[in-house]
């Protein structure tokens, strides 16, 4: 049966205005399968539904609501339903076939979500920011560096809903990883929040990598020969990107923590273990996001040093022209006044003598200069 049938006997048995017209837009468009990396964004926001038994992907029998009662009489397997970017009228049907609060429904709807863990009742409620690498030749004042999505995920004993806003975090190549291991897919749904929070964090780790050599490209520019000239405006784009990143990573260190530690009933015992080994990767990416602001401080600081100095240098410069110059300046002033009685004016040898005095004083002033480094 298509995903427009399933979702309309969801809205027959449930009630559900939210499931007419999902169904009524997945009739207008043919579903596209948006966890695959080479097909179209465009579609309905139901991504996949899939019903997973001891860990083993099983075959599409009936419909959504089918495979919910079915999963729940056997009270083994668990269903996973995947969306992107839905809207309110979309996910009605769906919160209320899996009993999921309001709250947490606003929030996966409106995204923009500071990453954390929510108890609801008997469910879970997490959020990731997810993060990407842009890809630029060259990095200027204006070029995106990181760009952020964010994946929400409802875990329950017998389901996963996720549901990722941005064009990236892609959960179809993770979703084929777990299913190629199905004996850590057997633990249930607390296997998938796992798997998501592994593989968003090792993302971090890729961008932190990636921002690693963006970073050393503007520090070798600062103290190239030309680092007075080079852009402070990379410097501070930099910053900007590493704060959104910042943003993304630091405050998932408490949800991490709770996952790994606290007694959580749908989160299996086995699993904690695992999320611990999460912890400490993001703790790495946390660090590194640290030393990189630090970085970045010493390299604008040096910057404005350079900056600096190449000013005082221009200055002795101009200072050390000005006071060779002053000289003939003088000697010419007190000889242009138009006075009757002056020493030397009548003398036949003065203006050799004025110029010789002239041309030895600015060479001697020069010389000095030079000695001194200010020429």
């Amino acid at each position: 049966m298509s995903m427009a049938g399933n979702l309309r006997k969801v809205t027959s048995l449930g009630g559900v205005g939210g499931l007419r017209r999902v169904a009524r837009l997945a009739r207008r468009r043919p579903r596209v399968d948006l966890s695959h990396p080479a097909r179209s964004p465009l579609g309905s926001s139901v991504v996949n539904c899939v019903t997973y038994q001891d860990g083993v992907r099983t075959d599409a029998r009936g419909d959504l609501v089918d495979a919910v009662e079915r999963v729940r009489r056997s009270r083994d397997g668990f269903v996973w339903l995947g969306l992107h970017e839905p809207t309110d009228s979309e996910f009605a049907g769906i919160a209320e076939l899996f009993d999921l609060h309001p709250l947490a429904v606003e929030d996966a709807i409106e995204a923009h979500q500071r990453p954390k863990l929510e108890r609801y009742g008997e469910t879970l409620f997490a959020v990731f920011k997810t993060v990407c690498y842009v890809e630029h030749e060259e990095l200027t004042a204006t070029s995106e560096v990181v760009n952020t999505g964010e994946i929400m995920v409802f875990v329950g004993a017998d389901f996963v809903v996720t549901v990722r806003h941005g064009r990236h975090g892609s959960l179809g190549p993770l979703r084929e990883e777990l299913e190629s291991d199905p004996g850590q897919l057997a633990k249930g749904p607390s296997a998938v929040l796992h798997a998501i929070a592994d593989h968003v964090v090792d993302d971090y780790l890729t961008v932190t990598d990636s921002v690693h050599a963006d970073i050393d490209h503007v520090e070798t520019d600062v103290f190239s020969e030309a680092g007075a000239r080079a852009d402070p405006g990379r410097i501070y784009q930099l910053k900007r990107e590493l704060l959104e990143l910042k943003r993304a990573v630091v405050p998932l260190s408490r949800p991490l923590e709770d996952l790994a530690t606290r007694p959580i009933r749908v989160v299996d015992p086995e699993i904690q273990a695992y999320f611990r080994d999460v912890s400490d990767h993001l703790l790495r990416a946390k660090e590194q996001i640290a030393a990189f602001d630090e970085l970045l401080n010493s390299i604008l600081q040096a910057h404005l040093a350079q900056v600096t100095v190449a000013q005082n240098e221009d200055m002795r410069k101009i200072t050390a022209w000005a006071a060779i110059i002053a000289v003939p300046t003088m000697v010419c002033g007190v000889y242009g006044m138009n006075f009757e009685h002056m020493p030397e004016l009548q003398w036949r040898y003065g203006y050799g003598m004025v110029i010789g005095v002239i041309s030895a004083a600015c060479l001697a002033l020069y010389r000095g200069f030079r000695r001194s480094g200010w020429l």
